[in-house]
């Protein structure tokens, strides 16, 4: 069966995260993953990218109701409705996280992912303690943050 990781992060283009998400979701794919994230642009319109490029597949939640507003990258457009409620629902689908850079939204899909137990990775996002028994994994790659995901 197939692994889903969400990839989350900031819906801003920046070039330092969108690299390291394209990378993550070109290596994701690579893998045989499917990439889960909220659709948008930033580091989930990159992590699409590269995951597509790969000849990977990619679903995007989105906050809307309207699928067209899904990146070009995203496979299966999911409307939610549900504003930045949908990110639990990104958590929920994913087999693990890997979080990007990002704010406070990411910090949302780390928090929810602890909560529930799912694998949480770093990459270059929030620092956090350990909580409930278990802590998010700071990887130092992209190759790092796959491998990490995968592993899980």
């Amino acid at each position: 069966m197939k692994r889903y990781v969400a990839v989350c992060g900031a819906g801003d283009p920046a070039a330092d995260t969108d690299a390291l998400a394209y990378e993550v979701g070109r290596l994701l794919a690579e893998a045989g993953a499917i990439v889960v994230c909220g659709g948008l642009g930033g580091v989930m319109e990159a992590a699409c990218r590269g995951a597509k490029q790969a000849g990977g597949t990619t679903v995007g939640l989105l906050p809307g109701q309207d699928r067209s507003h899904a990146n070009p990258y995203v496979d299966v457009a999911i409307p939610t409705g549900m504003g930045e409620m949908r990110n639990a629902l990104i958590v929920r689908s994913a087999d693990a996280v890997i979080a990007i850079g990002g704010g406070w939204g990411t910090l949302s899909e780390v928090a929810l992912a602890m909560k529930t137990g799912t694998t949480v990775v770093t990459l270059g996002s929030w620092d956090l303690p350990e909580a409930g028994g278990h802590s998010p994994q700071p990887a130092a790659s992209p190759d790092e943050a796959v491998n990490l995901a995968l592993d899980r």
